[in-house]
């Protein structure tokens, strides 16, 4: 996997994640905004993935749209034959080379496409080790056992626990740390308090990177780069990297 940056006095900063692409310039969760984000100088993109009915892989938000119902329910042909913008995750990772891909697997049981045998995650590793990008890849989820299930299929796959403000910190690391997972994802304004640092330092002495999301407003960034996360997942990835490149040189 992608490390973290190494600026000019040797020091980390963060990486910066285009979160479901630069979708403030082109629509989410697309080609274009992922390609657009990895021209701006992005480390990486950040995606949502949901299954299909012949065991493909489609990146959207949601698990249903309003022209097409479940997604779970239609082939990838059915899909592109009336929404010809949603890729597969293949394309995507074809379109995306040389970067760090963050695949989110949607699998709460709120979710329309709910699947408790974890059966996306089963998909996610055999594409992902099919295409040999390993290395490219981590995987999240706010599904614990999604991810679980991703690192009983390859152990030595990148994941990340996405958790958000419902969670404390001492039960979201803990549960992070006992089920092995090498990062956390928190909402950014779980950091934005005196215990954010602490957060980030007890992560770092267990070895668990801090990926926090959705950062756009330079104030956040700031903050964020400041405390020592080492990814900064946002809207406004070309915002994200000059505040980033401007604190480090």
């Amino acid at each position: 996997m992608i490390a973290r940056v190494t600026a000019g006095d040797g020091s980390k900063k963060p990486l910066v994640l285009a979160h479901r692409g630069a979708r403030r310039e082109e629509p989410e969760n697309t080609i274009p905004a992922f390609t657009r984000a990895l021209r701006q100088g992005a480390d990486g993109i950040e995606l949502d993935v949901h299954r299909t009915s012949d065991n493909s892989l489609v990146v959207h938000h949601d698990a249903d749209t309003p022209e097409l119902g479940i997604l779970a329910n239609l082939t990838v042909k059915e899909i592109k034959l009336s929404r010809p913008d949603i890729p597969t995750l293949e394309e995507v990772f074809t379109a995306c080379k040389n970067c760090l891909i963050n695949v989110e697997i949607k699998n709460m049981p709120t979710d329309a496409d709910y699947d408790e045998s974890n059966k996306t995650a089963n998909l996610v590793i055999d594409l992902i080790s099919g295409l040999n990008r390993q290395d490219d890849a981590i995987i999240s989820s706010f599904n614990i056992s999604s991810i679980n299930q991703v690192l009983k299929l390859a152990p030595n796959m990148a994941t990340g626990f996405l958790v958000s403000p419902i969670f404390d910190f001492v039960s979201a690391l803990t549960l992070c740390r006992d089920n092995g997972h090498g990062a956390i994802h928190p909402f950014m304004s779980m950091l934005d308090c005196a215990e954010g640092f602490e957060f980030i330092n007890a992560s770092h002495q267990f070895g668990i990177n801090v990926n926090a999301w959705t950062a756009n407003e330079v104030s956040d960034i700031e903050h964020l780069i400041s405390i020592g996360v080492d990814s900064i997942i946002t809207d406004v990835p070309d915002t994200a990297i000059k505040i980033r490149d401007s604190l480090s040189s």
